[in-house]
């Protein structure tokens, strides 16, 4: 279970790699030893960061030298208003279980207890736990340079509703569907995540984490101030057999849905809809070299990002 859990997270260290600046064809990349910042800050949640550098794409892959990557001998603060809050270095272990959960959300991990077996060390505090309607600068001191970069945790967006339709081939399967109400006159980002409740035989939910679906952020920028409804498909894995696999991406029948729908600023958005945009290119000869962008300052890659959620439960029945 453990080196299941690394691949995926050396997955995601890698891609952050290539966030580099785009070279000419036939030179090899040297910028190696960038900080690679992974960072967030939500409402009702302290913040974590993650600081790791960039590696060549020669650098060896094992355990040893994934973990040779982090960086422990930061210094971390975060400036809101005129308040500065020190961040120390905590292992996964002296993490509530809420901050666990958070972590392994981050770093696109199926279940709660893989974090735990990683033998890794966030900065955080428990001083500071993120408010609406605040902007919150991350500085990072780091061999003698400074890096910072901003987040803004504006208001969240409540959907207008939330229903569930059988789709015409079925009797009991279906995707979620939601309407939204966009403000006019001003950006706005989301992000879609989704958790069952429902229990297994052993009286466990069936989910204990937030998942992401396919094309999880999206922008108003072809919709601002509009009222429309739209989609979205079941991400979960298809563990129960008798669940059909041809409606895997579908909710079934008594499926009950917790969405946790939040807002986050233009600069996060950016990041992350270029990094999707990577990852599902990541195997096409032909697909153009995207530049993902940061949000941090003095040549830093990865990402400071602010939410505001709004969550809601949809009942999967007719």
């Amino acid at each position: 279970m453990f080196y299941k859990c690394l691949f995926i997270v050396l997955f995601l260290f890698l891609s952050s790699t290539s966030c580099r600046k785009r070279k000419s064809l036939g030179v090899i990349p040297t910028d190696v030893g960038t900080l690679v910042v992974d960072g967030c800050i939500e409402t009702a949640l302290n913040p974590i960061v993650l600081l790791s550098q960039s590696s060549s794409i020669y650098s060896p892959t094992d355990l040893s030298a994934f973990l040779e990557n982090y960086i422990y001998d930061a210094n971390v603060k975060i400036v809101n208003q005129s308040d500065t809050f020190n961040l120390e270095l905590k292992a996964i272990t002296n993490l509530d279980t809420l901050h666990q959960k958070k972590l392994a959300e981050m770093l696109g991990l199926k279940k709660h207890k893989q974090v735990l077996d990683l033998p890794i060390f966030v900065y955080s505090t428990n001083m500071l736990i993120g408010e609406v309607n605040q902007n919150y600068e991350l500085i990072v001191n780091h061999n003698a340079k400074s890096y910072s970069g901003t987040t803004q945790i504006s208001g969240p967006t409540a959907l207008e509703s939330l229903y569930w339709n059988i789709e015409p081939q079925t009797t009991e399967y279906g995707y979620s569907w939601a309407q939204l109400k966009d403000q006019v006159g001003q950006y706005d980002a989301y992000k879609w995540e989704v958790k069952r409740l429902n229990l297994k035989n052993n009286g466990k939910p069936k989910d204990d984490i937030y998942m992401t679906t396919r094309d999880a952020y999206f922008d108003d920028a072809f919709f601002d101030g509009l009222t429309f409804d739209f989609p979205y498909e079941n991400p979960m894995p298809r563990r129960d057999s008798t669940h059909l696999q041809e409606f895997e991406r579908m909710y079934r029948l008594g499926d009950t849905v917790v969405v946790k729908f939040s807002k986050l600023d233009k600069a996060a958005y950016s990041f992350f809809k270029s990094k999707a945009n990577q990852i599902s290119n990541g195997g096409n000869p032909f697909a153009t070299p995207i530049n993902i962008p940061s949000n941090m300052n003095e040549g830093a890659l990865g990402v400071w990002a602010g939410y505001s959620p709004h969550y809601d439960t949809l009942y999967c029945y007719p």
